[in-house]
């Protein structure tokens, strides 16, 4: 696997170009970069190979009505109990990502459901886990700002 901060500015700006929209022909991202459409096709199937980039997905747009209600779990776990909980975790469709964490939590959990009564069901199963000691849920109410996984400026 290689790190972003060791890819070449081309590869960064690749990259960039992609997130914004990995359906971009690659004529168009090739004189967007400067390139020839080759080198770009090239470079692409270098980073798939490399594990950079790691596939392509749909994202829906925010009109898109989605019913299903979010929200984020802070999990603080009993010592070694890493390993079992992230293996139930994974066995959880609802679970959206989990992230180790420094700070008060030792993980946080985004989770995606479709009723308040499922959410509740979820949280009990978490809480119930050998080794989970707290849990801490907060619900999302509305997104003010969405970058998904856009690129940062520097």
């Amino acid at each position: 696997m290689i790190r972003m901060d060791l890819l070449d500015d081309t590869d960064r700006q690749l990259i960039s170009l992609l997130q914004m929209n990995a359906r971009e022909s690659v004529a168009e991202m090739a004189r967007r970069l400067g390139l020839a459409r080759t080198t770009v096709i090239a470079r692409i199937e270098r980073l798939e190979k490399n594990g950079v980039i790691g596939g392509y997905t749909l994202k829906l747009g925010h009109d898109v009505l989605d019913p299903s209600l979010q929200a984020y779990v802070g999990i603080t776990l009993q010592p070694k109990a890493g390993k079992d909980v992230v293996r139930r975790f994974n066995k959880m469709p609802e679970v959206q990502q989990l992230c180790a964490v420094s700070g008060e939590f030792d993980y946080v959990a985004w989770l995606r459901v479709t009723t308040p009564e499922q959410l509740d069901r979820i949280l009990d199963e978490i809480g119930e886990m050998d080794g989970v000691i707290k849990t801490t849920t907060s619900v999302v109410l509305a997104r003010k700002i969405d970058r998904g996984d856009a690129p940062r400026s520097k």
